[in-house]
């Protein structure tokens, strides 16, 4: 019977030490870390706009800006118009173009006022090949960026000429990431042919 206790004792032993070693095994593999990723989408947004003035052309102080005005036109006089591109809060940094139709162009005082020479001076250039302006340098989210101020009328036009005329801006904005300069943004994302 000795021999009977004996072997049964051994025989517990190695299945205590077998359970052992399984639990501290297992302990060991159950043990668990993770990472989560959460992404969100970058977005290029811009608004344009302009300041509210009377059919004379004179900015209504206090006034909303607004997508339209009316202007009555007089051979000779000054009107303000001054378009403004703003970056949203939030917007990725981006390029900005603008595409001017201008149809009193013939009927512009030549020089320094007209809308073109004031876009060159500030800082629109336009993109070869096409008839769209880039902007000079890139632009953060909050900036303000104006495409012209005003126009004037030569004093010699024959405004009935120009009954129907329009002057239509239109502003689009590529991201800047990925591009070094505006013309490049312009010709690989595709131009106004993408731009929404």
């Amino acid at each position: 019977m000795r021999t009977k206790t004996k072997a049964l004792a051994l025989a517990l032993c190695a299945v205590l030490l077998v359970v052992t070693t399984v639990f501290v095994t297992m302990a060991y593999l159950t043990s668990k870390d993770s990472v989560t990723n959460t992404f969100t989408v970058g977005k290029v947004t811009i608004t344009l706009d302009e300041a509210k003035v009377t059919a004379d052309g004179e900015k209504v102080q206090g006034a909303d800006r607004v997508k339209e005005n009316k202007y009555h036109l007089i051979p000779g006089h000054f009107y303000v118009k001054d378009p403004t591109i703003h970056v949203a809060n939030g917007s990725e940094e981006c390029w900005l173009f603008v595409k001017v139709e201008n149809g009193l162009a013939n009927a512009e005082a030549s020089g320094a006022t007209s809308i073109e020479s004031q876009m060159a001076n500030k800082g629109w250039t336009k993109v070869e090949g096409t008839d769209v302006y880039a902007y000079a340098t890139k632009q953060a989210a909050g900036a303000n960026v104006i495409v012209f101020d005003s126009f004037t009328i030569a004093g010699t036009t024959d405004v009935s000429l120009y009954e129907d005329a329009k002057i239509i801006v239109t502003a689009y904005a590529i991201q800047a990431d990925g591009f070094a300069s505006a013309a490049e943004a312009w010709t690989i994302a595709g131009g106004e042919a993408k731009a929404k």
